[in-house]
């Protein structure tokens, strides 16, 4: 049985994207051993204020931590000129519309390239559309969906796990079979070395 392996993330956050190439390389090693959920965790949830890129905050954030990281990981990401920063809600969602269609992974990498690279307002039904229409789900379909509320249930019982059941307080964190937590951008080598582990455990 492969390992279960939770990601609690934002698709704001950036090192959630710099997280997602040594995950991805970390699974591919393993080959099977490993299968890997994106859990949603909102940062700030609405009513709660969300941050201005032009702000100190981000601004220095950025300078000092994120552009040199990704630098260093070859990783091309800008910080968003969207201002405010959007609600993701919607979007996650829309997680859950592609999960169906066997498209969660897809949809979650152009999420963060539209944010990241594309600096696209994810926040807006019609960008998610779009989106979606990219990476092979039906348009109209999928905006049907986010009108109609289809996942928002199924959605708001996700962000409870990593909110109230798991406290996560940070994104990204790897749950491993809901229980092991890792909070941060950990690199391929030392997920490879804690999924053995795992499943070396789980093996006994």
């Amino acid at each position: 049985m492969a390992l279960k392996v939770q990601v609690f993330f934002d698709y704001v956050c950036p090192y959630c994207f710099l997280a997602e190439g040594p995950l991805n390389e970390a699974v591919a090693e393993l080959d099977g051993e490993v299968a890997v959920e994106w859990m949603p965790f909102e940062l700030r949830p609405y009513p709660t204020p969300t941050l201005e890129p032009e702000g100190d905050y981000l601004q220095s954030g950025w300078r000092q931590s994120v552009y040199p990281m990704a630098e260093r990981m070859g990783v091309h990401i800008v910080l968003p000129r969207v201002s405010p920063q959007p609600y993701t809600r919607l979007a996650f969602e829309g997680a859950i519309a592609a999960r169906d269609q066997d498209k969660a992974h897809a949809y979650n990498h152009r999420m963060f390239t539209a944010f990241f690279q594309d600096e696209l307002d994810i926040g807006d039904a019609d960008v998610l559309s779009d989106c979606a229409a990219e990476i092979g789900l039906d348009k109209k379909n999928f905006r049907a969906a986010l009108e109609d509320g289809l996942h928002r249930q199924e959605c708001e019982e996700q962000l409870r796990l990593g909110r109230d059941k798991l406290a996560i307080n940070s994104v990204p964190t790897f749950v491993i079979d809901n229980r092991l937590g890792i909070p941060g951008l950990v690199p391929k080598d030392a997920l490879v070395s804690v999924f053995r582990d795992q499943l070396a455990a789980a093996a006994e």
